[in-house]
């Protein structure tokens, strides 16, 4: 098991900020959640990943004058000795296609990268093309179907893998 509570914040050359979540955050969080997918984490949960010292939860942030930034997307992932797992990747659903997805998974690979993980691993809906095509960019290849991983709606995932 590696720490991942020292990491230094992020540059931010794509214009978002990154950052991890605290507590503090759990309702906008929430929020975002629940507008991103028709079964969203509980704040129970997410607290949970906030006390593992392997997971990490990234928020993408727009930042604006005179106000609090705008709270874009997120991941959720884990760094368990040489293996990056992504649990969840979220985008606000009227600021898709902007690159939110695309930033936070670059700093989540960068990270375990700096981590010197050797595999990332994820699962992801077989109907969610969008997302399959963006993991694919980055070098992830499937391996393997998971029946009925969304067990709510009975959907497949497809399991990716990607070797750094």
């Amino acid at each position: 098991m590696r720490r991942m509570r020292e990491d230094a914040e992020p540059r931010a050359p794509h214009g978002f900020s990154i950052r991890q979540m605290t507590e503090g955050d759990l309702a906008a969080v929430m929020a975002l959640e629940q507008a991103a997918f028709k079964n969203p984490w509980s704040p129970e949960l997410l607290k949970r990943e906030l006390q593992h010292e392997w997971s990490t939860i990234l928020l993408v942030e727009e930042p604006r004058q005179f106000v609090p930034p705008l709270l874009l997307g997120l991941a959720i992932f884990w760094i368990v000795h040489d293996e990056v797992h992504v649990l969840n990747v979220a985008t606000a659903p009227q600021h898709r296609r902007r690159g939110v997805a695309r930033a936070v998974m670059e700093e989540v690979l960068e990270r375990g990268k700096a981590r010197r993980c050797c595999l990332a691993t994820l699962e992801v809906r077989k109907s969610n093309e969008p997302a399959i095509q963006l993991y694919r960019d980055f070098g992830f290849r499937p391996v393997g179907i998971r029946p009925n991983y969304y067990a709510d709606e009975g959907e497949d995932a497809v399991v990716m893998v990607l070797d750094f």
